[in-house]
């Protein structure tokens, strides 16, 4: 009797959710078309299981710029460059807002996240000291020792793998390097190691950390359900979130008291002295407890979008041996042989940069960018886009576009050689980390973690698929999920060059 009455109240909730909705798409004015919502669910089924092929498939359709209506959320779907480029960069004030997603809201992450606050003084704050003390080039020249090591571990493992011929799995070994590059980065340490369980805690929870906030939610198709958890999806961001601050709190304290021990303290070279020193001269604008949110939101957003990026350019160059043929041959031009591939010899490595280019075009690390949400009611090529409506940038089907792109099924890196156009939020073409006031802080440290890593497995081994296995049946299926992972991980065996 009690589960039937809960039911009931659960279910007039809705009811009544659904035709305040109703009655607010009539008074929206002019809504951009979009396929037909069925009652209460809306067009959450017609999502499937990839929302981002889904949507592309629909904005065929509905067009560019399309409205659908997911649970109780009116949604705006945008789907080509000209139409992003008014949502991010002319309207970019009435748009910078979120829609916040119920895991985010554990411990109270969303109130100081750079990822989810409101563009205010706090938000301005925070994304300066990104600016100034992590990811400026002065920041990160500094650092870059920090990384070569990592990269130097990368290299001795997959050395191993090779003399041994044990296969590697390429997509882990790059999570593992990732995530050492960006602990190094931030804390001078390492959080995981090869061929070890000893220190795989971390691991762990940082992944489980992105599979939660990249799993689809009742609580956020309905907001009235934040309270019930239907799926326990809060419930366990709370779990992985009260993990990592206990870690950084480990972290913040040991260097705290290693500062106060001694007035000459050796000096690191990572993010988390720069901030303390910020800290302890503006001390009211960067508490502990905001610093602490601030350094899980760089270690989630570098870890595996790096890692996918990686793997998914290291499986488009397996598939293709030709184009792999090219990028070892300008690596032992420019870099030579038995030499370690630095950071300033990325500028010079201009197949490189065009096969990451041609990866994030093809398989970007946020399809959908993450939400951002009207502020007011504003018309868009004549259309009324309602506020509070949520606003998703289908950045996987602009980079499938035929009218934009050649071929674009078709892994050709060969097309940015002669083509002036970048990852930096100015091309709308190729926003793969967004555009305008909320673009990535973290972008100059992604573009020199991407470059060396794919360069490092490149450079340093031939690689030769599984037994019996073609180039062209090594799969290219996706898992939706923040950073767009592939469905089956990519393994092969590394091979000493000659």
């Amino acid at each position: 009797m009690e589960f039937l009455t809960f039911f009931l109240v659960v279910l007039s909730f809705l009811v009544w959710h659904v035709l305040r909705s109703n009655l607010r798409r009539r008074r929206s004015g002019k809504l951009p078309p979009g396929p037909y919502p069925f009652p209460i669910i809306g067009n959450i089924l017609q999502l499937g299981k990839n929302p981002h092929q889904s949507l592309t498939k629909l904005s065929k359709i509905y067009g560019p710029l399309m409205y659908l209506k997911l649970g109780s959320r009116n949604t705006i779907v945008v789907s080509s460059p000209d139409i992003a480029k008014q949502v991010l960069q002319k309207h970019d004030q009435v748009f910078s807002s979120r829609t916040i997603p119920a895991a985010s809201t554990a411990y109270d992450h969303f109130k100081k996240s750079l990822a989810w606050l409101p563009v205010a003084s706090k938000w301005r704050n925070l994304r300066k000291i990104c600016k100034e003390q992590m990811f400026s080039s002065h920041r990160l020249d500094a650092s870059q020792g920090l990384r070569q090591e990592k990269l130097k571990k990368l290299c001795d493992y997959v050395h191993d793998c090779c003399i041994n011929d044990q296969v590697v799995d390429i997509g882990d070994a790059a999570f593992i390097t990732s995530l050492n590059l960006m602990s190094a980065t931030l804390f001078s340490i390492d959080f995981a190691q090869f061929n070890s369980d000893s220190s795989q805690e971390t691991k762990e929870i940082i992944r489980g950390m992105m599979e939660v906030a990249a799993a689809p939610n009742l609580a956020d198709f309905f907001p009235v359900l934040k309270f019930v958890d239907p799926q326990g999806i809060l419930r366990q961001s709370k779990s992985y979130v009260g993990k990592l601050l206990v870690i950084f709190d480990d972290l913040i304290n040991q260097r705290l008291k290693s500062r106060s021990d001694s007035i000459d303290h050796p000096a690191r070279n990572d993010v988390l002295e720069a901030i303390i020193d910020y800290s302890q001269t503006n001390e009211s604008e960067l508490t502990i407890d905001v610093l602490k949110h601030l350094l899980l939101d760089l270690i989630l957003a570098g870890t595996d979008t790096t890692s996918s990026t990686v793997e998914w350019a290291m499986t488009e160059l397996l598939r293709n041996p030709e184009k792999m043929s090219k990028a070892k041959n300008e690596l032992m031009t420019v870099v030579r042989r038995n030499k370690q591939v630095e950071e300033s010899d990325i500028s010079r490595l201009p197949y490189l940069q065009s096969v990451i280019k041609e990866t994030l075009r093809y398989h970007p690390p946020g399809p959908l960018l993450i939400p951002r949400k009207a502020e007011v009611d504003i018309e868009i090529n004549g259309y009324t886009i309602p506020k509070d409506a949520q606003i998703l940038v289908n950045v996987w089907a602009i980079g499938r576009d035929s009218n934009i792109w050649l071929n674009p099924d078709s892994f050709e890196p060969e097309r940015f050689l002669d083509r002036q156009i970048d990852f930096t939020g100015r091309d709308f073409e190729l926003i793969p980390f967004g555009s305008g006031r909320r673009i990535c802080p973290g972008l100059p440290l992604a573009y020199r973690m991407v470059h060396l890593m794919a360069a490092t497995l490149i450079h340093n081994f031939d690689w030769k698929l599984e037994q019996g296995m073609k180039p062209e049946e090594v799969d290219i299926n996706e898992k939706f999920g923040l950073s767009l992972p592939k469905a089956v991980p990519l393994k092969a065996f590394p091979v000493k060059l000659d």
